[in-house]
């Protein structure tokens, strides 16, 4: 029996190893990452506690090394599909029972094995699989996601602590109910934090999840799968299915006990998501709930108060950082021309400092872009940019998939702020650059705020107070995470809360207690100690 009310510490954010030259954790890491590359693995489905294999195996190579097999994945189909919807509705009876502090137990458990047995293991997977950086790749699969656990368990104790107000003789209560049915996660290759954290957070608050990876990052869920095992994750509680998307929307969207969906992807995917549940909407026992983080065309604007050195960090970690593939990345730069000649040599200066190659040479800042899609998606921009009379090439444009998909970093510069490259997400190394009239710079904010479809993120640069305000008033509604002298990139768990509207997502905030609360069907309880008698008024008497 349960009679304390329990309180959890508040987190702090999960220290960064710096992984320096001759340090412990840097052996650790590279003999990690040397065994997990030498080795092929076979990575099952995860239905209901079992691992389920298939004939069908499909090749896993790393983004930059395209020629090496680390593995493979076996892929699913229906009938797994809904074996996987009836563990959960079966792992739900009990689940939902589960006193909420035991299921705060079970994640934070989860947090202390990423962050200590599973540190290197995961991060060699995220390197090896998504072609990240050691840096890159701790502050995502180890700092981020270890935060969005334990900053959640918080919340989750914060929204239960959360009552109203009760009269003479009433006591009134609300309860946190998790929904009816099963819900459905449905995550990016480009974090392992968001893959892991979208069916987590769901189940945190007593759901049960099937969670659909993205292909290219399966070889950091499968380990994710093994830790939530380990830390006593009950079977069925969260499936991971390997299944194409056409089965999803045709079993998943229709079944009657589908509750709600949490995505990570393209605008085009979630519209799609979107009309689905709307033309299905007669065949659920409730409205569904639709959570969704999509694309996004980030800039960064500056005046000519700024610091050059400052911008330049901001702009080449903003843009290059993950070979551009962040949704927060920077693809758009408005710079006024009083800076331009001084500021172009520096930037370019600093560009070429750049190196690039694979992950497991710690001197290179950027690796390869995730597969031949993206690769040939993003070398066609270049090639019509190039063509472009009004485009400029200013730096890169060359890429090569010999090896691995390497595009290096490359910025253009435009004397049309509405061209191509301007307004559409790319989703790699690439930066265009605006030089604005330093008198037209209000103007200039507003091309900013009426250029994209998208409000994910964005920054400006400046030290005049007065220009910071009125900037940051025009471009309120263009981006979710507003940044003001730092990159747009990186935002923190407890500290900026994640997400954008406009077609950029429902802006629900990932890493807040405004997600958690999608997750929950709340009922308000009034018990009255003192029922009335009779039915008539005193104004009646």
């Amino acid at each position: 029996m349960n009679n304390s009310i329990f309180s959890f510490p508040t987190p702090k954010n999960e220290k960064i190893k710096t992984y320096k030259s001759l340090s412990k954790e840097r052996f650790l890491l590279e003999e990690c990452y040397d065994k997990m590359y030498k080795k092929k693995i076979d990575i099952p489905q995860y239905i209901g506690g079992k691992e389920i294999f298939s004939e069908k195996k499909i090749e896993i190579k790393p983004p930059h090394d395209n020629k090496n097999i680390v593995g493979y994945w076996n892929k699913g189909n229906k009938k797994d599909l809904l074996n996987a919807i009836d563990s959960c509705l079966n792992a739900k009876k009990k689940w939902n029972k589960l006193s909420w502090e035991n299921r705060a137990s079970i994640f934070l458990k989860i947090a202390d094995l990423i962050s200590g047995p599973y540190r290197y293991e995961i991060n060699a997977a995220t390197m090896i699989g998504q072609s990240k950086n050691i840096y890159q790749a701790e502050i995502d699969a180890i700092g981020e996601m270890v935060d969005f656990i334990r900053f959640n368990v918080k919340y989750m104790e914060l929204i239960y602590k959360n009552q109203p107000n009760s009269s003479d003789k009433v006591w009134n209560r609300l309860e946190y109910r998790p929904l009816e049915g099963f819900l459905l996660a449905i995550t990016p290759f480009n974090f392992t934090a968001i893959s892991g954290n979208l069916p987590l957070c769901m189940a945190m608050m007593g759901n049960v999840v099937i969670w659909k990876p993205s292909n290219k990052q399966i070889y950091s869920a499968n380990i994710l799968m093994k830790i939530f095992k380990k830390a006593g994750l009950p079977d069925g509680v969260i499936n991971m299915v390997l299944i194409d998307g056409k089965s999803i929307s045709d079993i998943v969207l229709n079944h009657p006990d589908f509750s709600g969906v949490h995505f990570t992807g393209s605008t085009e995917v979630f519209n799609y998501l979107w009309k689905k549940i709307g033309s299905n909407i007669n065949l659920y026992k409730n409205y569904p709930r639709i959570v969704g983080e999509t694309g996004g065309k980030n800039f960064i604007w500056s005046d000519n108060t700024i610091n050059y050195n400052e911008l330049i960090t901001a702009i080449i970690r903003g843009a290059f950082e993950y070979q551009g593939q962040k949704c927060s990345a920077i693809s758009r730069a408005y710079l006024p021309r009083s800076i331009w000649k001084k500021f172009k040599h520096l930037l370019l200066k600093e560009v070429k400092t750049i190196k690039l190659g694979s992950p497991r040479d710690f001197n290179n800042f950027i690796n390869a872009v995730i597969d031949n899609n993206s690769f040939e998606r993003i070398k066609g921009y270049i090639e019509r940019a190039k063509k472009n009379n009004d485009i400029k090439l200013l730096c890169g444009g060359v890429y090569d998939k010999t090896i691995g998909y390497f595009i290096y970093p490359t910025i253009f510069i435009t004397k049309d702020p509405n061209c191509e490259i301007m307004i559409e997400e790319i989703f790699g190394p690439v930066l265009t650059i605006f030089i604005y009239e330093d008198k037209e710079w209000e103007n200039c904010l507003n091309i900013i705020n009426n250029t994209s479809k998208y409000a994910l993120t964005g920054s400006i640069f400046s030290n005049n107070r007065y220009i910071i305000e009125k900037a940051s008033n025009i471009l309120r509604n263009s981006a979710g995470n507003f940044y003001i002298n730092d990159k747009p990139t990186g935002a923190i768990v407890g500290q900026q809360p994640f997400g954008g509207s406009r077609l950029s997502g429902t802006n629900d905030k990932s890493g807040s207690f405004i997600n958690l609360l999608r997750w929950t069907s709340i009922r308000t309880i009034k018990e009255n100690f003192d029922p009335d008698k009779k039915y008539s008024y005193y104004f009646m008497d």
